[in-house]
């Protein structure tokens, strides 16, 4: 199905916007994804080259392949790492076991190409420097807040890895319709899930109020995403379109009252603090001028 093209000037346009916010550079772009090409030309040339020369190209091509894919997640899994005020590191380092298998793909077809040890060796150890170089290696220690117990921060974070994970399968499967109107609707509930997430890495404090939308509400709303996407796609039934949207109106303002209501208890526990200092200051006999 065709999508319409639409913006500012197109028709119809002002009635459209389109959720900035929600919108995300994927990290792994045009850098990683060039990384894909080298292997396929040197599979394609070593279909010439006998036995042992095709069998060391298409295990260096594969292990170039692996490499590429390894950056690109690294890199995917470094910006979410970096978009966050608590964070724990990648639990594999994809984007250092990238640069190894890489330079040992180089290695290898370097070998293939000319059968020296030494030559291949001094190629393998290039690429991979130059691979860190140019793409860095992983975050290696978690992310955390001064002044917050690390067991609070580790049970933030795997509340928050839960609901992003919850958030994207949920935009993939209405993305499987085509259906952008729809799509940008989704992109206004991320925003508002975002605010939350944002509200408890300042606050850990608000995890307690925030996690039964965090975990369950986002995932019967994942569930529901994967329920509609496949009857939509099968019948088109506007009525579930239309109820479909109604959830996600009643999220998005649900979600966006319970921060609200975070941020002013926030407030008010720190109004509280203030005037409990200023007190004990008071009987010190220390009062402002």
């Amino acid at each position: 199905m065709a999508q319409r093209f639409g913006g500012k000037f197109s028709p119809g346009g002002g009635n459209e916007t389109t959720p900035l916010n929600a919108r995300r550079v994927d990290a792994g772009g045009a850098k990683a994804n060039l990384l894909f090409v080298p292997p396929v030309i040197l599979a394609f040339f070593s279909l010439n080259d006998g036995a042992i020369g095709l069998a060391l190209g298409l295990v260096a091509a594969a292990l170039m392949l692996l490499a590429a894919w390894l950056l690109r997640e690294g890199l995917r899994a470094e910006a979410a790492y970096n978009e966050r005020s608590i964070a724990r590191r990648p639990a594999l380092p994809r984007k250092i076991l990238a640069a190894d298998l890489c330079g040992l793909g180089v290695a290898l077809a370097a070998y293939g190409n000319d059968g020296s040890i030494l030559a291949a060796v001094l190629f393998g150890i290039v690429t991979a420097v130059l691979h860190v170089v140019a793409f860095g290696i992983d975050p290696l220690s978690d992310k955390r807040v001064e002044g917050i117990d690390y067991f609070q921060q580790d049970r933030v974070a795997r509340v928050v890895d839960e609901a992003e994970a919850y958030l994207t399968a949920m935009a993939d499967h209405v993305a499987e319709i085509k259906d952008r109107p729809l799509s940008e609707r989704v992109g206004k509930l991320q925003i508002a899930v975002r605010d939350m997430i944002k509200t408890v890495e300042n606050d850990p404090r608000d995890l307690t109020g925030a996690r039964k939308y965090l975990g369950v509400y986002l995932m019967g709303a994942r569930d529901a995403a994967v329920k509609f996407s496949d009857l939509y796609r099968r019948t088109g039934d506007a009525s579930a379109r239309a109820d479909f949207e109604t959830l996600l109106d009643d999220l998005e303002a649900n979600f966006a009252a319970q921060t609200a209501k975070m941020l002013s208890d926030n407030r008010t526990d720190m109004d509280i603090e203030i005037k409990v200092l200023r007190d004990r200051l008071q009987r010190e006999g220390l009062k402002p001028e």
